[in-house]
């Protein structure tokens, strides 16, 4: 038998990026889904294309080792190919996780494999893996007899992943454009004794945190201030609008606050961090991407959260008594992305705005305490917001 990965999830992060990479290294995928429409395109069509974008050029690879099966009409079916892989992958959004949870226990359960099954989310989400197996562990999904063994059926490792998709042609079927630049870093200290499974393209590492948090806190804060002000002030894409000098500076002020935070509690070199910083700069700018700022910006809820990439570091500096103004600035863009066509959270965030006092507005949308030293100008932020 060969290598086996099944994949919940057959969107862009999907099919662009993990099941190109499991392929590679000679896995056999296997995509589980439950929209009808993705799923018959996968069993319909034998090959779909990954077109990489970097500042080199273009390189187009050919995927085609895949299967598909839909959960909603086919669930026995995705239990029994669970129970017999070597790897479970998933690229859903956080918000899912808790309904493909159900489907993996079954299939946790009932492997009689001598080695577990590794488990691995590749979500934009702290301990996104964690909170799968939260779901996994319910009494409601496996039975508490089974709990206590499920470590010699299924290893759950947390992963960080860096990749920008953005948005795709039109026309582009299951084909996928991305950025050639990727990271897929996971914690390999689950496996033991057995060993990770052998994935060319995942950086193994002993303590994960500094590399989910670096991630976190520079790309996607960078990405999204530049999508919200790009918003604010009319721009395109992305690129668009850090070729705004004043966009831009504030970027780079928003990353000088966060690096602050990732040297000094992460015992990153000041010169390491600001090469990264010059790298996510130009990834996120390269034009070629054509990466629109309502894409970039959307679900604005998640991303004000206590743990997400403003509320996040602005916390830890607050804390600790540093400056944390660009960041504060950040937020106040994101509290006006708002009824946004296409983005239910930016709508939500609407009704909240209206429906609420600023300080219930804070404790619900960024997970703020009174006591928390920013809860006062982040407090004041949303009553500028709400005054429009």
């Amino acid at each position: 038998m060969g290598l086996k990965a099944v994949h919940f999830g057959g969107g862009n992060i999907g099919r662009g990026f993990v099941a190109e990479k499991l392929c590679q290294s000679g896995f056999e995928v296997v995509f589980v889904d439950v929209m009808d429409k993705l799923i018959e395109q996968l069993q319909q069509t034998k090959s779909y294309t990954v077109t990489e974008i970097g500042g080199e050029g273009e390189k187009v690879n050919t995927i085609s080792n895949y299967r598909a099966i839909n959960s909603k009409t086919h669930e026995k079916d995705a239990v029994q190919e669970i129970s017999s892989a070597d790897l479970v992958t998933c690229a859903v959004g956080p918000n899912i996780l808790k309904f493909i949870a159900p489907v993996i226990a079954k299939a946790i359960d009932s492997r009689t494999a001598s080695t577990p099954i590794a488990v691995i989310a590749c979500e934009n989400m702290i301990g996104a893996t964690d909170n799968l197996a939260g779901f996994i562990k319910d009494p409601k999904n496996t039975p508490e007899d089974r709990l206590s063994s499920i470590s010699e059926r299924a290893r759950f490792a947390n992963s960080a992943i860096d990749r920008i998709v953005p948005g795709q042609d039109p026309d582009a079927g299951l084909n996928v454009k991305i950025e050639s630049f990727y990271e897929w870093v996971v914690d390999k200290t689950p496996f033991a004794p057995h060993g990770p499974p052998k994935v060319e393209a995942i950086k193994w590492v002993d303590d994960l945190v500094p590399y989910i948090e670096r991630k976190l806190f520079t790309v996607n804060t960078g990405h999204a201030a530049a999508a919200y002000y790009g918003h604010a002030r009319g721009k395109k894409t992305i690129a668009d609008a850090l070729e705004d000098k004043e966009i831009h500076e504030i970027v780079r002020e928003c990353l000088a606050e966060t690096s602050h935070l990732i040297v000094n509690k992460h015992a990153i070199s000041v010169s390491e961090q600001k090469d990264y910083v010059e790298k996510i700069i130009k990834r996120i700018s390269n034009p070629h991407l054509e990466d629109v700022v309502e894409r970039v910006g959307r679900a604005p809820l998640r991303k004000l959260g206590r743990q997400e990439r403003f509320v996040g570091p602005a916390h830890h500096l607050a804390e600790q008594g540093d400056k944390y103004t660009a960041l504060l600035g950040a937020m106040e863009q994101a509290f006006n992305f708002v009824d946004v066509e296409g983005d239910d959270e930016s709508k939500e965030l609407s009704k909240i705005l209206k429906s609420m006092d600023a300080p219930s507005v804070v404790s619900k949308v960024c997970g703020l305490e009174k006591s928390d030293q920013m809860f006062g100008q982040v407090q004041a932020i949303v009553e500028r917001v709400q005054k429009k």
